[in-house]
């Protein structure tokens, strides 16, 4: 691991799995689609490839500077969100790119800074939000109705008592700390200082997932990097909870399966177009030893696929 790296604020998880199947090298231009601080840029960079850079986070964009400095142009940093990656960069004149890697989620720099309201080891204002403007979780949480909310919890949250939890919030109203709201969801389901999981987990995940349109902007931006990567292009994913990976699961298996024979048994039946994506790699989770240093890394996977020549689906139809 380079200096840079290990003096990083956020280390990123399967660095030597996205490494190796992006294989970066001089010449080659790729997307992080997700920056951060930067960590799979760094290494990506110190191969020789050239990155264009997006994270929709301001601080991170601001604290990225300096590489870009430190690496004569071959870094590119772009305040956007990396659904709207294939606009930004077709305004530049870029159509097409060797590869993209995403790190889907939340960032452990965003996590630790208890201001920006992610997480309630800190307390803080209840914010969630990473582009910092637009509808903020104490926003959502002290106007939507108890039914909204409930929804929000069972479908992002995997809350099964989601609607004890939206009828305790809606009570206890108006709620302006990350505090507050972890002490509604304590109440609400019950909790032991023994407990292996804080109930309040599910409840944050939840928020923060609809105040970001998380897995929208999942679904967006697979779309932009196939239609972005060259034949033979390399896109590889790393998602932290079910409702990520399912998504990127669905999306690779059913690229990869576009347009395969029909049953003979249904004749007519009209094929679809030809398969985008190829060489789907089976689900890559990290070693006991990443694990042991990195205790971010153990919800984490990795799926990745190789380009075909076929034309991205959203252009075929």
């Amino acid at each position: 691991m380079s200096p840079e790296l290990a003096s990083a604020p956020h280390i990123p998880v399967l660095l030597e799995e996205v490494v190796a199947a992006l294989q970066p090298r001089p010449g080659m231009t790729i997307i992080d689609a997700t920056f951060g601080a930067g960590g799979y840029t760094t290494a990506l960079l110190e191969a020789g490839a050239s990155v264009h850079a997006f994270d929709r986070d301001p601080d991170a964009i601001a604290a990225g500077q300096a590489l870009v400095a430190r690496h004569d142009g071959r870094l590119a940093l772009h305040a956007a969100r990396f659904s709207a990656m294939r606009h930004e960069l077709a305004a530049i004149g870029v159509t097409a790119v060797d590869a993209v890697v995403m790190d889907i989620g939340v960032s452990s720099m965003q996590l630790d800074q208890g201001e920006r309201g992610f997480a309630f080891m800190h307390d803080g204002p209840l914010d969630m939000r990473m582009s910092q403007d637009g509808e903020s979780a104490a926003d959502f949480l002290n106007t939507a109705d108890e039914e909204a909310i409930a929804n929000v919890l069972y479908l992002y949250g995997e809350e099964r008592q989601s609607r004890r939890v939206a009828r305790a919030i809606v009570a206890a109203r108006p709620l302006s700390t990350t505090g507050e709201l972890a002490r509604v969801v304590r109440r609400a389901l019950g909790h032991k200082p023994h407990d292996k999981k804080d109930p309040a987990t599910r409840t944050f995940q939840a928020v923060r997932i609809h105040v970001n349109d998380e897995l929208g902007e999942l679904e967006a931006g697979l779309a932009a990097a196939e239609a972005l990567l060259v034949p033979g292009g390399v896109l590889a994913v790393v998602s932290f909870h079910s409702l990520e990976d399912r998504i990127v699961k669905q999306f690779l298996r059913t690229a990869s399966a576009a347009g395969r024979a029909v049953s003979r048994h249904l004749p007519g039946e009209i094929p679809g177009p030809p398969p985008t994506f190829a060489q789907v790699s089976k689900a890559i989770r990290p070693s006991e030893a990443e694990i042991a240093r990195n205790s971010r890394a153990r919800s984490s996977t990795l799926r990745h696929a190789i380009r075909t020549h076929a034309a991205p689906r959203s252009l075929a139809a």
